[in-house]
């Protein structure tokens, strides 16, 4: 299980369509809110969504 907390930055392994691969978390719990560190964007994201796409935490 991953130890992710609000305002980590995660990596994903795709890039964004802004071309951006960094996201700052900005909601944790059974889904994720995420938002894209290039442009803004925010997601909802499940967790095993997230633990299947993360590249790395920074």
């Amino acid at each position: 299980m991953l130890d992710i907390k609000v305002d980590d930055i995660v990596t994903f392994k795709k890039k964004h369509p802004c071309g951006g691969k960094e996201w700052k978390v900005l909601r944790t719990g059974a889904d994720y809110k995420l938002e894209c560190t290039t442009c803004n964007h925010q997601i909802m994201i499940t967790r095993a969504t997230l633990e299947k796409s993360l590249a790395r935490k920074s």
